[in-house]
């Protein structure tokens, strides 16, 4: 009796777990994306009057890619950080995705591992709210 409510219990659980554990890693890419990068790339501009070029690319924020006014480390860690998946980032300037107010483009090939499908997450993407969260 007792293996079978925690069974039952462990149905119920598991997915839920499992579906916020999903959501948690698209929360880390968004906040990586638009706060970490997003400022420092700022940061950057200010102080070089341009963003990093795409052959530069984001490692230009730890490391000087020999320009003037550089005055970086723009973020405190040694190393550019993988997306919760693994996976690089990908950085390009300007911008291949879209020619509105965006720049330029970091993008997270997501969960699967793969750029260019439904699954990315860029700097370019709308925040999501539901009933829930108002």
């Amino acid at each position: 009796m007792v293996i079978t409510i925690i069974s039952i219990l462990a149905a119920v659980v598991v997915p839920r777990f499992f579906g916020r554990s999903r959501e948690a890693r698209r929360v880390a890419v968004k906040q990586t994306i638009v706060g970490t990068f997003g400022i420092a790339l700022d940061l950057f501009e200010q102080d070089t009057g341009r963003y990093p070029t795409t052959e530069e690319g984001i490692q230009a924020l730890i490391t000087n890619p020999q320009i003037p006014n550089w005055y970086g480390p723009y973020l405190k860690i040694s190393t550019v950080p993988l997306d919760p998946w693994g996976n690089e980032y990908k950085y390009n300037y300007p911008s291949e995705l879209t020619s509105s107010q965006y720049l330029y483009d970091i993008i997270s090939a997501g969960p699967d591992g793969t750029f260019g499908n439904n699954d990315d997450i860029t700097n370019h993407d709308k925040p999501k709210y539901d009933s829930k969260t108002m």
